[in-house]
């Protein structure tokens, strides 16, 4: 993946030994580069292996056969992945420690939620748009496995504006 946001985060380790009375003192300095990935560009990748997926598998399988399929595919791209992720909401001043559970969210950015039926309705494009509200995540997916052709099945939902 191109056009990354790359920071450097020095680690410094220092070691210390003694030899005949004599004290000897190494510093290591480790540069490790982390690459900070846009939701467009994780959005790519989500996109491509959902394609892949459903060239692969095909449509009808339970959505949870494509949750996990999904899930290995984005962590095999460097993703950072969860599944079945318990998000809490508040209500009247009461805070419920499981609102909903979010299908897939991808490195605390994007939440996709899994369909496999025949048509996606307007309430699961709601319920989407919902869960990013209430994450306060800008980018989420509904991917519908059940449609004959994947990219039919696409709709990409925005909570706000992308940076």
């Amino acid at each position: 993946m191109s056009n990354h946001t790359e920071a450097q985060r020095p680690q410094r380790n220092e070691f210390t030994w003694n030899v005949e009375n004599k004290t000897f003192k190494k510093v290591i300095i480790n540069t490790r580069r982390y690459k900070m990935i846009t939701e467009n560009e994780i959005g790519k990748v989500v996109i491509d292996s959902a394609i892949a997926i459903h060239k692969a598998l095909g449509s009808g399988l339970y959505e949870i056969v494509y949750e996990v399929v999904l899930t290995h595919e984005l962590k095999k791209h460097g993703l950072d992945v969860e599944r079945q992720v318990p998000i809490s909401i508040e209500y009247d001043g009461i805070k419920f420690d499981e609102g909903f559970r979010a299908d897939i969210i991808i490195e605390s950015k994007i939440i996709l939620e899994l369909k496999s039926v025949e048509s996606v309705t307007k309430a699961h494009k709601k319920q989407v748009l919902t869960y990013l509200r209430l994450t306060e995540c800008k980018l989420g997916y509904l991917l519908n496995f059940g449609e004959e052709l994947m990219k039919d099945g696409i709709t990409r939902i925005i909570n706000g504006v992308l940076k």
